[in-house]
């Protein structure tokens, strides 16, 4: 008999993720998160298969605040600027990727600025 195991929300976000170039997975943190870095700047992090919680500029926020995709963050109601993203179906796994895609290509973008003189 053939058993198929599907594998979990975090172990899905985690392999697509850290295999983007220069990012890794780091945790069990201080909260039991596990966090995705680039350098020393994190992406976001993940607190089991629950939820995502990562930080945006503010206009960012906004926007993925009026289309549905985040929430405040728990330790910061109220506050735009951190987000919570709750994971519960495979559209939700892929939203999170997406997510940490938008703040990966951002740091990237960073990165690859010229230094001013």
């Amino acid at each position: 008999m053939t058993t198929i195991t599907q594998r979990s929300a975090s172990e899905q976000i985690t392999e697509q993720v850290t295999s983007w170039p220069g990012v890794r997975g780091e945790g069990p943190g201080e909260r039991g998160e596990f966090a995705f870095l680039l350098g020393r700047r994190e992406l976001g992090h993940l607190h089991g298969d629950r939820v995502l919680h990562a930080g945006f500029p503010k206009s960012v926020w906004h926007e993925l605040f009026e289309r549905g995709r985040i929430d405040y963050h728990p330790v910061f109601p109220g506050k735009p600027g951190y987000a919570a993203r709750r994971i519960q179906t495979p559209d939700d796994v892929r939203d999170v990727i997406a997510l940490l895609r938008l703040n990966y290509d951002r740091a990237m973008d960073r990165r690859c600025m010229p230094e001013s003189s």
